[in-house]
């Protein structure tokens, strides 16, 4: 109730409306002192008329005038335009108790007026002036034009000016600061209100808020962009059943918020729509409507994001973590079967040319030779997964290198005729720090399984670029920024069982794979602390390369 007071006072108290009350009040009081004068007196004398009528005739056009400068023109009423206002009535006022007689009368009550208006449009020192110069007005004509027949009665009138002068100057100033209070609290406000409006227009995550009824009441543009639904269009409607139909679990978490007061924390959902399916995160909370009424309607807010990338992140890393217990595994099994495995096959190797050996001895032992050595190479692969390792740090140009793999994998015997496989390289260098042979195979592993994966007349696209914010997934980023390498095959691609496996020691789908390939590739580029990311959908799949720049040490060009 304060607050609404205090709002209504400022704004009656507000310059502009005062001086239309200034206007008016001008207007009428001269207006009937005219009339008073014209018909009500019938013995008034020509002097008296002749000053009514000018009075009248000055008023209106100096009012006109003003209300045009103010009103119209819509100019800002500064100092000089308020002292002027009460100048000219402190003269109308003074003309009027002239014409009226008797200064020290009730209609010198009229000063009083004007020194009030006066200290609530100027400051105290300009409307001390004012009440100064309508005591010198009052005061000069009693003294000339009126008998003084008592003095207590005029110098009473003159403190009463000098008063209402010092407590309308005292309230004015406080107005003044409490208006100044109010325009700066309402510039914060706005700006407030603006800084939070552009916050929610560009935020990722979307934001959709209900009522109990489950009518929207707002939305992001990215909840309408990450739901694929114009939710603008659906202000004011029943939106669950509509949210319903893409995000089951959102519209769910969001109706108990709405209806059971429920709050979701970290859930879990998806949305799925014809052009794709992805999970979210989200929360939901509940709030109170602003307002004074106690049966106050409350509303429910969902805060959701896409946590794709969030999830490939965690499966990056548990993805690395079993790799790192594989080789670990792999180098010890290895070292275990390697010495053994080269006994037995010398053994019977030598039992194979023995003189006294039949024909079907030497065949099983001819057999037994051929499956050790496939054995040897296959754990030669697992001690070269194992000892995946930058051993040589330095800076490597990636451009150069795909150049390199481009012909070695077009030279390459398991690469059909009419594969063509294509580079789009920068001009100049693109520099990574790392182990260029290290490099150089993942690279070439990646590029021929693309070409392998291709059909007949497919072509394979391998692609270099500096790393912008829009292609890494959210939560990656590089100090010192990145590069990426692209390479995009033509296939059929990778269903979404076996792409989850692609990097897993061991798992192949090509006839003669050991399976070690892809996981080579993971544990190289971990090892320069990059990332791998797989896409794939029917018209083929596309293996993303992240990798830092290199960044020369400032001593190398001393």
């Amino acid at each position: 109730m304060t607050s609404d007071l205090s709002a209504t006072s400022l704004g009656f108290f507000e310059p502009q409306r005062l001086v239309r009350w200034v206007y008016v009040g001008r207007l009428a009081s001269i207006g009937a002192v005219y009339m008073a004068a014209v018909f009500a007196w019938g013995d008034a004398d020509k002097a008296s008329t002749l000053i009514t009528s000018l009075l009248m005739t000055a008023s209106l056009a100096f009012t006109v005038g003003s209300a045009t400068y103010s009103e119209i023109y819509k100019r800002p009423l500064n100092s000089l335009f308020s002292a002027s206002q009460a100048v000219f009535d402190l003269l109308s006022v003074t003309a009027i108790v002239h014409v009226l007689g008797e200064g020290t009368s009730q209609f010198a009550a009229l000063y009083i007026l004007v020194i009030a208006y006066a200290s609530l449009l100027l400051s105290t020192p300009r409307s001390l002036l004012i009440a100064a110069l309508g005591c010198v007005l009052y005061f000069t004509e009693a003294l000339i034009w009126s008998p003084l027949t008592d003095d207590v009665a005029l110098w009473l009138q003159l403190a009463i000016f000098a008063a209402v002068a010092l407590s309308s100057g005292y309230i004015g100033a406080r107005l003044r600061e409490a208006r100044a209070g109010t325009e700066e609290l309402v510039a914060r406000l706005n700006k407030a209100r603006l800084q939070a409006s552009d916050i929610l227009k560009n935020i990722r995550s979307g934001i959709i808020t209900v009522d109990a009824r489950g009518t929207l009441l707002y939305a992001n543009p990215a909840a309408s962009t990450l739901l694929g639904i114009d939710l603008d269009s659906l202000h004011g409607a029943h939106v669950i059943p509509v949210i319903d139909r893409v995000s089951p679990v959102l519209a769910k978490l969001l109706e108990r918020a709405a209806v059971d007061r429920v709050r979701a924390t970290r859930a879990e959902g998806s949305v799925t729509s014809p052009q794709r399916s992805f999970p979210i995160g989200l929360n939901t909370t509940t709030t109170a409507s602003v307002t004074v009424e106690p049966d106050a309607e409350e509303t429910a807010t969902a805060i959701f994001q896409d946590i794709s990338d969030q999830k490939r992140l965690d499966s990056l890393h548990m993805r690395a973590e079993r790799l790192e217990a594989v080789a670990e595994l792999s180098a010890s099994l290895a070292h275990e079967i390697k010495n053994p495995l080269a006994a037995v096959r010398s053994a019977v190797e030598q039992l194979g040319r023995s003189p006294r050996a039949t024909p079907d001895e030497q065949t099983l032992a001819g057999l037994i030779v051929r499956e050790s050595d496939r054995l040897s190479r296959l754990l030669n692969e697992f001690l070269d997964f194992a000892r995946v390792r930058v051993t040589r740090i330095g800076p490597v140009d990636l451009s150069h290198v795909a150049r390199e793999v481009r012909g070695l994998v077009e030279a390459h015997p398991d690469r059909p005729e009419r594969v063509r496989v294509e580079t789009t390289l920068p001009d100049g260098p693109v520099m990574v720090e790392g182990d260029e042979d290290l490099l150089h195979r993942a690279v070439f592993n990646l590029t021929l399984n693309a070409v392998q994966a291709s059909p007949a007349t497919g072509h394979v696209l391998v692609q270099l670029a500096p790393l912008t914010s829009s292609d890494a997934p959210a939560g990656l980023s590089f100090d010192r920024g990145g590069v990426a390498l692209r390479v995009s095959d033509e296939g059929p691609g990778i269903p979404d069982d076996i792409r989850d496996r692609l990097f897993d020691p061991f798992f192949t789908t090509k006839p003669g794979g050991t399976g070690l390939g892809l996981s080579v590739v993971h544990r190289a580029i971990e090892a320069h602390k990059g990332f791998v990311f797989i896409d794939s959908d029917p018209r083929g799949t596309r293996v993303t390369v992240l990798l830092p720049n290199y960044q020369a040490d400032p001593g190398d060009s001393l």
